[in-house]
């Protein structure tokens, strides 16, 4: 196959999900690839009875994955509802390639997302040509999940215009999609089912009506519970990037991970690690997400600029890229944060020094 910048879970994981499924002998819901247990595996890792090593997918508490599939199993859809960064799509996309082996039917909520990318657009030339036909129809990503018993992934959902979410409500409770042009309907076979993101940050945005909210059962993902949690996320993470990407630099130190990480957990509770000092929080998330972004900007960097190990000098950009988001009230967030945390910690002079240089300071 042609070398892809991002490939999909299922083709990244080909050959984990072909173990899993060979050594999975439990009942599997109609239309699934793997039982639940098969796919709670898949996502948490662990070690198969012959030894495969199975890699999490996802760092978490067990039980929430567990729930979310259990969901998945019955006839509710499942709302996956967090803050920027903690997995929601990431872990929506690695449950539909571990149930359908197909996390490609997406729907993508923005604002100007339309009700045909929900329900079913038109082919205009056929249509004008012939009138409306089945040929003339242009199915969306749920009429074929619908139509083949498998995930459809809705992202953003509280991005979408409210008159537009509410297209899922028949959809969800009857399971049907009306094609009155047609004078028919779609019927989902068993299998079908949706897995839908929104962030807690887009509360209030296009709230969803009650009689939307009531088909879901809601999920939510928090951040990572430790400091520990989250440098082991972000150094994953990091290095499949560098693979990914052909990176020139080495894997990054365990230690450099750690500053970042903590930096931005303090900036987004308030407070330092001791909880002795209380700081004034940035306008953005500081999400785990951003923690490895930084990271793997920083690793460019030192490969294609540097000796290739990540160093202050190269993660010094990224952080204050990061947190800067609003020129005046972060930029005063972080400069206090400099000058009474950074600074203080002889062992981090290294990094206040290359935080001033590209400040200009």
């Amino acid at each position: 196959m042609t070398a892809v910048l991002r490939p999909t879970a299922e083709q990244q994981y080909a050959a984990e999900l072909a173990a899993v499924a060979a050594q999975d002998d439990r009942q599997r819901p109609p239309n699934w690839n793997l039982s639940p247990q098969a796919v709670v595996t898949y996502v948490l890792g662990g070690t198969l009875p012959d030894g495969t090593v199975i890699t999490p997918k996802y760092v978490g508490a067990r039980r929430l994955v567990e729930v979310a599939v259990g969901t998945l199993v019955t006839d509710r859809a499942l709302l996956l509802v967090g803050v920027p960064g903690t997995a929601k799509s990431w872990l929506s996309e690695h449950l539909a390639a571990a149930i359908s082996g197909d996390s490609t039917l997406v729907v993508q909520g923005t604002a100007g997302t339309s009700e045909d990318q929900v329900r079913y657009g038109w082919n205009y030339a056929r249509l004008i040509a012939e009138g409306p036909s089945e040929q003339a129809l242009v199915p969306s990503p749920v009429m074929k999940a619908m139509q083949q018993g498998a995930v459809v992934r809705v992202e953003e959902l509280t991005r979408m215009p409210s008159e537009v979410q509410d297209s899922f409500i028949t959809i969800l409770s009857e399971k049907s999609l009306p094609v009155p042009e047609l004078n028919t309907q779609v019927q989902a076979v068993p299998g079908f089912t949706v897995i839908a993101t929104a962030n807690d940050r887009d509360r209030g945005v296009n709230q969803m009506s009650s009689a939307l909210a009531r088909r879901f059962n809601t999920v939510v993902l928090p951040p990572p519970a430790t400091e520990d949690a989250e440098v082991e996320i972000v150094v994953t993470r990091a290095q499949q990037l560098g693979k990914a990407l052909q990176l020139p630099a080495e894997p990054p130190a365990l230690d450099e991970v750690r500053r970042v990480v903590r930096i931005f957990r303090e900036l987004r509770n308030g407070s330092t690690v001791d909880g002795r000092t209380q700081l004034k929080k940035p306008s953005g998330s500081l999400s785990t997400a951003e923690a490895i972004s930084v990271v793997a900007n920083g690793m460019a960097l030192a490969g294609h600029f540097g000796d290739g190990t990540l160093g202050a000098d190269e993660l010094a950009s990224g952080l204050i890229g990061s947190i800067i988001k609003d020129r005046v009230s972060d930029a005063t967030v972080w400069q206090e944060y400099l000058e009474t945390v950074l600074k203080e910690r002889a062992e981090w002079r290294d990094l206040y020094r290359a935080c001033l240089d590209v400040s200009g300071d």
